[in-house]
């Protein structure tokens, strides 16, 4: 053999023995990544990557190995800089793993392709852009045709997650009920854990907001089966997330001894596994709990370290929502202003992350709390925010707080002098003080109905309210004046349209 091509050959030989070492690494650092040991799998890779923000070393690899590398560097940045709240650390993940993605196209690999979009899709809802992660999980799917695998159950577990933080509980019930036989053959047990964790928080939420005793009975034992597959697959992180669920549905229940115990339990993981995006968020949960035992000043010391947390990070949905925690627990302390300007910070985070749910909630938030601060123009114009963002929420207790909202807004703001006068009731002064202002809301009401022959519309704009909030009242607490409206143009449902 010719020294040329001795050189060639051991060249070769080297390319092929470093590919080779690559594609044994990652294997080992996805397999830590999806036990929840990121800094492990950071440690497995530090010959070819060593923080957020380098490029990994690609020298010497071609087609898959090189892509997968990206793609390890890429989720492992994306986890690490949530774990650690760094900054810009999203958008380098996104960076590396959108180019992942298209080395794996351009080698029709269709299964990697849609692991990159789900990962992908991750980033994105970390960072409050819900849509964008909805259209990026269907792409997973659009990806693998008919192909079952595990990428399919990632990308109908974080769908199902997107809709639930968008507030579509029964499209989250959805998914994750069609999809559960699935996950029930899987030998994937972190996988399985995740799911009943999420298919737990579903609900949890909708037994909250429909006061479904049956549903918290089966999120129970959800979670119950959470823990079971996530202590086998030795994934703490996801543990500690199950805690802080429990922790948030006992706090709900009024059982707070255990809420507490389970938050303990919960931001103790947190700590031991140096998560600093868990422990603000377990932080913003213990501060809701403390909200509503009344136990304000607690609630304020773990509000505003929440909020300083996500601050640092670029977590929007998660700042949005701490910041709103933390407005609310101001604003019942007594201090309107401070609280008006940090719920005015939370929609402007939530609505430029692309998270309108959370800028809705904000917004709904500013009504709820600062009625008595605000003059009524503002109020309005806050209601008509939370009302827009909030119109497809598949959650009944936000659509009862959206009409609790409005109806107080028509009782505050409407013009008296625009209809007929209201005639006193002698027999008044032998009710309750509810009794007495449900029935001036419906006189005021019949009388908006019966000056605009009907329309509900026109009624609305006289008592100073949108079409929607009236129709919650009269499709809610006013039942009796359905009669006094003219029926609804080729609508024979519900105002609110569930998708």
């Amino acid at each position: 053999m010719k020294i040329g091509q001795m050189e060639t050959t051991t060249t070769n030989t080297l390319i092929t023995a470093t590919g080779e070492r690559a594609r044994e690494l990652c294997a080992q650092a996805r397999d830590l990544e999806e036990a929840g040991k990121y800094e492990d799998a950071r440690a497995v890779l530090s010959d070819f990557w060593q923080r957020i923000g380098d490029r990994p070393r690609l020298d010497g690899l071609a087609g898959a190995v090189k892509a997968e590398l990206l793609l390890r560097v890429g989720t492992l940045s994306g986890w690490l800089g949530s774990a650690g709240q760094i900054p810009g650390a999203q958008e380098v993940a996104k960076d590396l793993i959108s180019e992942s993605g298209d080395l794996f196209g351009k080698l029709s690999l269709a299964e990697k392709v849609a692991e990159s979009h789900v990962d992908l899709g991750i980033c994105y809802w970390r960072e409050g852009a819900l849509d964008e992660a909805r259209i990026t999980f269907d792409a997973a799917l659009d990806a693998l045709g008919d192909l079952e695998s595990t990428q399919r159950l990632r990308a109908l577990l974080n769908k199902a997650l997107v809709e639930e933080v968008s507030s579509r509980s029964k499209e989250a019930l959805k998914i994750l009920s069609e999809s559960e036989p699935l996950f029930e053959v899987s030998a994937n047990h972190a996988l399985k854990g995740k799911f009943h964790n999420e298919f737990g928080t579903a609900l949890k939420n909708a037994g909250l907001a429909e006061r479904r005793e049956d549903y918290i009975d089966r999120a129970l034992m959800q979670y119950t089966a959470a823990s079971v597959e996530l202590e086998q697959a030795g994934n703490e992180r996801v543990l500690a997330l199950v805690e802080n669920n429990l922790g948030f549905l006992f706090a709900h229940l009024g059982r707070f001894e255990e809420s507490h115990r389970h938050l303990d339990r919960a931001l103790s993981m947190a700590a031991r596994l140096k998560d600093k995006g868990f422990y603000a968020q377990f932080e913003d949960t213990r501060a809701r709990a403390f909200l509503s035992e009344g136990q304000l000043e607690q609630a304020e010391a773990v509000a505003s370290s929440a909020v300083k947390s996500f601050r640092e990070g670029d977590e929007q949905s998660n700042l949005a929502a701490a910041l709103t925690t933390y407005g609310m627990v101001t604003a019942r302390q007594g201090r309107q202003a401070d609280a008006l300007a940090l719920l005015n910070e939370a929609v402007t985070i939530a609505a430029q992350g692309g998270d309108n749910e959370s800028a809705g909630l904000a917004s709904l938030t500013i009504v709820e709390e600062l009625s008595s601060f605000l003059p009524q123009p503002e109020l309005h114009n806050s209601y008509l925010r939370a009302e827009s963002a909030l119109s497809h929420s598949q959650q009944a207790a936000i659509q009862f707080r959206l009409g609790e909202s409005a109806r107080r807004l028509l009782a505050a703001n409407v013009s008296v002098a625009a209809l007929p006068a209201i005639p006193v009731d002698e027999e008044a002064t032998n009710t309750t003080l509810e009794e007495q202002v449900l029935r001036y809301e419906g006189e005021l009401i019949r009388k908006a109905l019966e000056t605009s022959d009907g329309s509900v519309t026109r009624a609305a704009r006289l008592l100073g309210v949108t079409h929607q909030g009236l129709a919650f009242i009269l499709n809610g607490r006013q039942k009796s004046l359905l009669t006094a409206r003219k029926p609804a143009k080729k609508r024979r449902r519900s105002i609110i349209r569930y998708h």
